[in-house]
């Protein structure tokens, strides 16, 4: 990767980060040095199922779906795109093995901070403990809104909701793995689309 390119991602890392909260020069350069970057491939695992999650991270450019594995197939709880913090809340939180995975569905670039660095950096700055857990709020509330979405919408509901909200999923992530984020098989979205005439 250029440099050029790299300082763009970290430009847009801290852009991100003062999108939450105003932080001092001196504590957001602070913060910036613990953030390393990751690169994955399309299909590879940043995290597993019975994996320690030590990590908060960052999508500089790419797509991470994140997922359970029910009686053989993917269950997809959500997607984290260009310009997002995520993380698998709640092993992250407790500390506990992950009950899911996070792969990448693209050529992938994150920026991760251990979780010891950045408890480090809010323990020393109100701020940065502000920007955390707000982020952190964040993340929690997309994954309520996906199962109030679930529950409280039809199929078709839920199918134009994510057309109209994100797009550019429909071209960067695999029909089946929309399906069931949507809560449909393959073939249940297959006839929505074909009845909305997107087929």
């Amino acid at each position: 990767m250029s440099g050029e390119l790299e300082e763009h991602y970290l430009n847009n890392l801290k852009h991100k980060i003062l999108s939450y909260t105003k932080v001092d020069e001196e504590w957001l350069s602070h913060e910036m040095q613990y953030y390393k970057k990751i690169e994955l491939d399309k299909g590879d695992n940043l995290i597993s199922e019975g994996q320690l999650v030590k990590h908060f991270y960052y999508v500089a450019k790419g797509c991470i779906y994140y997922y359970k594995i029910e009686n053989g197939e993917k269950k997809v709880l959500e997607f984290y795109t260009d310009n997002v913090f995520f993380t698998d809340v709640p092993a992250y939180v407790k500390g506990t093995p992950s009950n899911y995975n996070l792969s990448a569905t693209e050529r992938t670039i994150l920026y991760a901070i251990k979780k010891t660095d950045a408890e480090s950096s809010f323990d020393k700055s109100h701020q940065l403990e502000r920007f955390g857990r707000l982020s952190m709020q964040e993340a929690f509330i997309k994954s309520f809104n996906r199962i109030e979405r679930l529950n409280s919408r039809s199929n078709e509901e839920r199918y134009v909701r994510l057309l109209q909200k994100r797009p550019d999923l429909f071209q960067r992530v695999p029909q089946y793995l929309i399906a069931s984020y949507l809560g449909l098989t393959p073939v249940g979205l297959s006839k929505i689309r074909k009845r909305l005439g997107k087929g």
